[in-house]
């Protein structure tokens, strides 16, 4: 089953929920980071001006990817950085930690140029999936 689209959007009650896919985990992981940027702002028109370099080590896929929107939130919220393109790489390092290094594109969110959709308050673990058929499918929901 070939994939057309990087992620969906699906109903959840007062909160945003996606499914992000992708050939590889890193793949997934790094459009899981797209659709949360396209809850708040149009992606298309982010610049690639600022890279920002991100590490974080989880004890599970589920968790990792927990961490790694997370992390991305929390400089969203710290800096006022939105992003458009991803790099992750996502390693096992044992059988209990996996980690990730990724690099994130983007820059100063701009009122005058940007637009404001949803303000995305915090990364939940409800209903959080990592799974793996032929292609990688993770699911989250966002509380907006």
């Amino acid at each position: 089953m070939k994939f057309e689209k990087k992620f969906e959007f699906f109903d959840v009650t007062a909160d945003v929920g996606f499914r992000a896919h992708g050939k590889t985990i890193d793949e997934a992981f790094q459009n899981a980071a797209l659709a949360m940027f396209e809850v708040i702002t149009d992606t298309s028109i982010i610049k690639a001006a600022i890279l920002k370099e991100i590490e974080v080590e989880s004890e599970d896929p589920v968790a990792l990817l927990y961490d790694w929107l997370s992390e991305l939130l929390f400089i969203h919220d710290s800096e006022n950085m939105i992003f458009s393109d991803f790099e992750v790489t996502i390693t096992q390092k044992t059988h209990e930690l996996y980690s990730l290094k990724a690099k994130a594109w983007g820059e100063t969110f701009n009122f005058d140029k940007h637009e404001s959709k949803d303000d995305v308050k915090a990364v939940t673990f409800h209903l959080m999936k990592v799974k793996k058929n032929k292609e990688y499918h993770v699911q989250v929901i966002l509380d907006t």
